[in-house]
């Protein structure tokens, strides 16, 4: 993530902010901090905007925002080259977790928004079916607004844009304010497929800016970031009765059973450990590994660990620390680790010769009171704590305040679900991690401190919308039974109703 610094004011007094890369720590650009003023401003054009955006049919709408695909693809190298810069990302991570995902999200969401979007007739139940029918409608919300992270700007910043653009929604897209053009990249796509220029706006800023949003009369809040301030935007949102996800951060669990695959194992620890600098909400950050096979385990993870190649260049597995105050955190954590006891296997040091950067590290003898297993660390570190037993590695698994996802390790796949439905975790992979997100299908959110509310899966395009009912009578008789006035005969249809459909076997048939 860039390093920011404060700027002098500009010539009209607002706020500036400079940004450094974490690679070389060289001057990247500037932005200046929208103001309430310019929140409000941006809020009004986008309700003016979004009424002919909603009145367009979703498939209209779905074949605009496909063409995203296409102005990514035809900006991937720019939109890489301003990865690398504010994130320090590998190329290969630049693909991997920012291009491909938004490409297959925008593709996967316009293919599928004209069904789940549709108008339909829904089935009524029992008494009620011969009576009235039933059609349901989805609305769009409004104005949604959208506040994203540092670690994965582009992709996680068009994903929920992209959902909200088919349901009829206008975006106001707040990124963090260390990697801004990385998340405007989304914006200039979108604009460049089609989508009108108020329809979809960015705003640049840091938590004043994101404050004046969630404060700003939009209709609902998508956040992606940490505990402390997804939980400052979930009051606030609740204060204003208003809709929000938030997918906050993780601490999650990687169970390795007797029987798994160790090879495969370890080499999915170390990735999912290292992949992103670490900086993953869903990366695998602590390791419980049963005894019977620990010293093959740890054994395999130590010479994958020792492979690994960091740096500036283009040759390298693992890049940048992306913010440079992440380094203090982790760095407070190892140390906290070697002082309890744990083993600094390899690595354990910051390097800044040419950046910001952490040596992929590896710890063992690790133990549960270290703040390396308890708190998030967002790093490039493997640590392993050792378990007597797969029931052992499911009860450290849940004791945390986290629960965003979790991985079981195992070549018998069935075992692997048991084991799965124990973990307290919004998502849990077998035999693999770190995916969860990147699966569409699948619905992901947080448990206890992890989040509120979920993304993706079968709701995620109608959760940007309200899913009206519309309740039909069927006959248009002058008079229902049960209204005034109230008589004998309106007392016995009731219990004549109660007894026979719900008082008889009839129940199940009225169900």
């Amino acid at each position: 993530m860039a390093i920011v610094e404060a700027l002098a004011p500009g010539s009209d007094g607002r706020r500036r902010l400079g940004l450094r890369s974490p690679l070389g720590e060289t001057p990247i650009g500037e932005i200046t901090v929208a103001t309430a003023d310019d929140v409000a401003d941006a809020i009004r054009r986008a309700r003016v905007a979004q009424k002919a955006w909603a009145a367009r049919t979703v498939e209209d709408r779905a074949a605009i925002v496909n063409r995203a695909v296409d102005a990514i693809l035809a900006h991937q190298e720019d939109i890489i080259a301003t990865l690398r810069a504010e994130t320090g990302k590998t190329r290969a991570e630049c693909v991997f977790m920012e291009i491909l995902p938004a490409c297959d999200f925008v593709n996967y969401w316009s293919m599928k928004a004209p069904k789940d979007l549709a108008d339909h007739k829904r089935k009524l139940h029992g008494y009620l079916r011969p009576l009235k029918r039933l059609e349901i409608v989805y609305r769009p919300l409004g104005v949604v607004g959208v506040i994203t992270p540092w670690n994965g700007p582009f992709s996680l910043a068009t994903n929920p844009t992209a959902q909200a653009l088919l349901a009829g929604n206008a975006v106001l897209l707040k990124p963090s304010e260390v990697t801004p053009e990385s998340s405007a990249w989304a914006i200039r796509c979108f604009h460049e497929a089609g989508v009108p220029k108020d329809v979809v706006q960015v705003l640049y800023g840091d938590g004043e800016t994101g404050a004046a949003l969630v404060r700003g009369g939009v209709d609902k809040i998508s956040f992606t970031g940490s505990v402390r301030t997804g939980t400052k935007i979930g009051i606030a949102c609740a204060e204003q009765l208003m809709p929000c996800t938030l997918e906050l951060g993780g601490k999650d669990a990687m169970i390795v059973c007797a029987d798994a695959n160790v090879e495969r194992a370890a080499r999915g620890a170390v990735f999912n450990s290292m992949l992103n600098t670490g900086q993953v909400c869903m990366g695998v950050e602590r390791v419980y590994v049963v005894e019977e096979i620990a010293d093959e385990f740890e054994r395999m993870v130590r010479e994958q660990v020792a492979a690994l190649r960091y740096g500036p260049g283009e040759d390298v597995d693992v890049g940048a620390v992306f913010w440079d105050k992440q380094l203090d955190i982790i760095r407070h954590h190892v140390e906290d680790a070697r002082k309890r006891g744990a083993t600094i296997d390899i690595g354990g040091e910051i390097d800044r010769t040419h950046g910001v950067f952490y040596k992929p590290t590896m710890l063992t003898n690790v133990t549960h009171d270290m703040e390396i297993m308890r708190e998030e660390t967002f790093g490039p570190i493997v640590a392993i704590q050792r378990v007597g037993s797969e029931a052992e590695a499911i009860r450290l698994a849940n004791d945390s305040e986290y629960g965003l996802s979790a991985s079981v390790w195992t070549k018998d796949v069935e075992k692997g679900i048991r084991i799965a439905k124990q973990i307290e975790a919004g998502s849990v992979c077998i035999n693999d991690a770190t995916l969860a997100y990147g699966v569409p299908e699948a619905p992901f959110g947080g448990l206890k401190k992890s989040g509120l509310g979920s993304v993706n899966g079968t709701g995620a395009l109608r959760s940007y919308s309200h899913e009206l009912p519309i309740v039909i009578d069927r006959w248009g008789l002058d008079k229902e039974d049960h209204w005034y006035p109230f008589t004998d005969k309106t007392l016995r249809n009731l219990e004549y109703t109660l007894k026979y459909v719900f008082g008889t076997k009839l129940r199940r048939f009225f169900s």
